[in-house]
């Protein structure tokens, strides 16, 4: 079983970008390590010929036919912009 020392959570806390206070540190460690354990009894499940699923209940995914429109609110939009001209935003020229 693989167990987490106080500065290997205080790097992980690091790396995760945490603020984490050194009286934390010692749940935090207790916590990764539990997480580790429980990733290590994962690994001791059989899992072959099992195929990867994406839930629990065998389900298709709802699709939408794919078709490609301009959105229909041109008009809406461009009205918020301070300078539209044929149907673009018109923006002041930067390059020369």
């Amino acid at each position: 079983m693989s167990t987490i020392d106080l500065e290997t959570a205080r790097r992980v806390a690091k790396l995760a970008r945490i603020a984490v206070p050194d009286d934390n540190l010692p749940q935090l460690a207790e916590e990764l390590s539990g997480i580790l354990s429980f990733m290590e009894q994962l690994n001791e499940v059989d899992i072959e010929g099992i195929e990867p699923m994406t839930s629990v209940t065998p389900m298709r995914l709802k699709r939408r036919q794919d078709g490609v429109t301009d959105g229909g609110q041109q008009a809406k939009i461009l009205s918020n912009a301070p300078d539209a001209r044929e149907g673009f935003f018109a923006v002041p020229k930067v390059v020369e």
